[in-house]
């Protein structure tokens, strides 16, 4: 069976930038939809059937903050890349506590865009077909439906979040490097990448899922070496 054509949102103001973007995707065989301001994006995604959305920050009617948030307090689970300002951390991180799944910085070029398009795709359906369940420090992580549970409390996972909790159980016992999550998880064709990428994406996800983020029992961090599984 033919799997259907990934479908990818671009949310974005800026109409040429927009364009090239929907243009370069569908080249690339992707199904391209584009909305110009944030009311239309949320409304778009929430819709539902998208495999990824690109998402800017600086946007018209609603920021690309609030719609990320918006979605995922709703409980969307789109993967989102976010479209940044070149050299803003702070929208950077604002953005992966906020639920995005990665960003990529302006100006940027297509085929990195394309890259991480791609990775996401990959990356969520093969987490829609995986139905691992554990349980870690009283967390109950159920990464086949992207949900962590602890106590009464449901905490939603994105795609990129699963992934890196997957990795370091399968690695568990061994100290996995920045550059290993920037190949194998965000699946980059080189590590040589700016590696705060990792390190903001890990700290959204332990406070997220740990007691007490400040001293982590379920993702360890190994000083100068990267980061290893802390669950049972």
């Amino acid at each position: 069976m033919t799997l259907a054509a990934p479908r990818v949102l671009v949310v974005e103001d800026e109409a040429a930038l927009a364009r090239g973007l929907a243009d370069a995707l569908r080249f690339q065989g992707y199904h391209a939809d584009v909305a110009d301001d944030g009311k239309k994006g949320y409304e778009a995604a929430k819709s539902g059937g998208y495999d990824v959305m690109l998402l800017d920050v600086m946007l018209p009617v609603a920021s690309g903050f609030d719609v990320i948030r918006r979605l995922r307090a709703e409980g969307c689970r789109v993967p989102t890349i976010l479209l940044t300002a070149k050299g803003a951390e702070e929208d950077r991180v604002r953005g992966l506590e906020g639920g995005a799944d990665d960003y990529v910085t302006k100006p940027f070029s297509l085929a990195e865009v394309l890259a991480r398009v791609g990775a996401q795709v990959r990356r969520a359906r093969m987490d829609r077909g995986d139905g691992e369940r554990f349980e870690a420090d009283g967390v109950v992580f159920d990464l086949g439906r992207l949900v962590a549970t602890r106590g009464a409390d449901e905490i939603p996972l994105t795609p990129r979040e699963g992934a890196i909790l997957r990795h370091l159980r399968r690695r568990a016992g061994n100290v996995v490097s920045r550059d290993e999550f920037l190949l194998q998880v965000w699946e980059y064709k080189s590590a040589a990448v700016e590696t705060r990428t990792v390190d903001n994406t890990l700290a959204a996800l332990r406070k997220k899922i740990e007691r007490d983020p400040a001293e982590p029992a379920i993702v360890l961090t190994v000083r100068g070496a990267g980061y290893r599984w802390g669950g049972a």
